[in-house]
């Protein structure tokens, strides 16, 4: 007879342990990847190599379905399925190789946490004293680099507004309270300020294998109007933001949809009015409410209104960066060209 599990046994819930491991500000989407994936080992019962990789590779399909935006998770999921799959499979049985990958997924997430440190004193050497920078969106990475460059040098920083979240508004809190002198601007003024900057600063939600960068929407634009004015664009990555993907336009990203700046139809509000007034409201408007052409005009009680929701649900959240546009990739394994990303990621891949 075939023993089946029971059915009271909890079935391990990936995206529950990816939400609860996000609670934590300091680890980053890729990180909170691994380490999900990490405790699906924890909890899978699989008894070979094949049934253990089928269950990571599910897991990261759930995942997938976490976000609209699932680029810096795929980049995780991807690292450490790589890990697991050219990990040397030495151990006296499975059960020792699955607690030795364990510990070594918990140990990878715990260094990981120190890239930002190394990012940002590599980076420090790149900043001169009295510096103007222009940053975009958030950035834990950024926001440390531009943290411990004030603490040796005086700089000064642009922040971009970052629409649709806003999120350039939290930068320039942070660096505000912390005694950095920062002002927000317009996402449509970078040009207009442009010529006061010395470089600009961003962070990454992916680097590609073409050294190409995915962020915050907006950069793209950022990088173009900083080569027309001959400035340095500069990108922070930390090496587990390396992803194999190869996009060759802003349609390529895995985060497009058919959503993503449609024409969607628009709907008035229903005007709150009896069915007497609406026949009344609706003669009227048939007699006088006509243009010149002989077309209706819409009714001035019920007019067409456009929120920010729709404007955000319209709008893609990332772009791409062309990696001719970036001057160099600081990342914890050293200052890069785009070139020296491509080649970083053909060799981390091939074990």
């Amino acid at each position: 007879m075939i023993d089946r599990p029971s059915m009271d046994t909890p079935r391990f819930d990936i995206s529950a342990a990816l939400q609860r491991i996000l609670q934590d500000e300091q680890i980053s989407p890729p990180l909170a990847a691994i380490l999900a994936l990490t405790e699906l080992i924890e909890n899978s019962d699989a008894g070979t190599m094949f049934e253990l990789v089928k269950a990571l590779n599910d897991g990261t399909q759930v995942l997938k379905t976490t976000t609209s935006n699932p680029i810096s998770l795929n980049a995780g999921c991807e690292l450490f399925t790589a890990f697991v799959t050219l990990f040397p499979h030495d151990s006296a049985n499975f059960n020792d190789l699955k607690k030795e990958l364990i510990r070594q997924g918990q140990q990878y997430a715990a260094d990981a946490l120190t890239y930002r440190r190394k990012i940002a004193q590599l980076a420090l050497g790149f900043i001169k004293d009295g510096s103007v920078i222009l940053t975009h969106s958030y950035s834990r990475v950024v926001m440390q680099t531009l943290l411990l460059a004030h603490q040796h040098k005086r700089i000064s920083v642009f922040v971009t507004e970052a629409r649709p979240r806003g999120l350039g508004i939290k930068t320039a809190e942070g660096l505000s309270a912390a005694g950095v002198p920062s002002t927000v601007i317009l996402d449509s003024a970078v040009a207009y300020v442009m010529d006061k900057v010395d470089f600009v600063l961003v962070g990454s939600e992916a680097v590609v294998e073409s050294g190409g960068l995915v962020n915050a929407v907006g950069s793209n634009q950022i990088a173009i109007i900083a080569r027309a004015a001959n400035k340095p664009f500069y990108a922070l990555a930390e090496s587990y933001k390396f992803h194999r993907l190869f996009p060759l336009s802003q349609y390529d990203l895995p985060s497009h949809n058919s959503k993503i700046l449609s024409f969607p139809s628009l709907s008035r509000p229903e005007p709150s009015v009896s069915s007497s007034n609406a026949t009344i409201k609706s003669a009227n408007f048939s007699a006088t409410e006509t243009t010149h052409s002989g077309h209706a005009r819409p009714d001035s009680d019920s007019p067409l209104r456009i929120t920010q929701e729709q404007i955000s649900q319209n709008n893609p959240d990332v772009d791409y960066t062309r990696p001719d546009l970036i001057s160099l990739v600081f990342s914890d394994v050293g200052s890069l060209t785009p070139e020296g990303v491509s080649q970083y990621l053909v060799g981390m891949f091939a074990g």
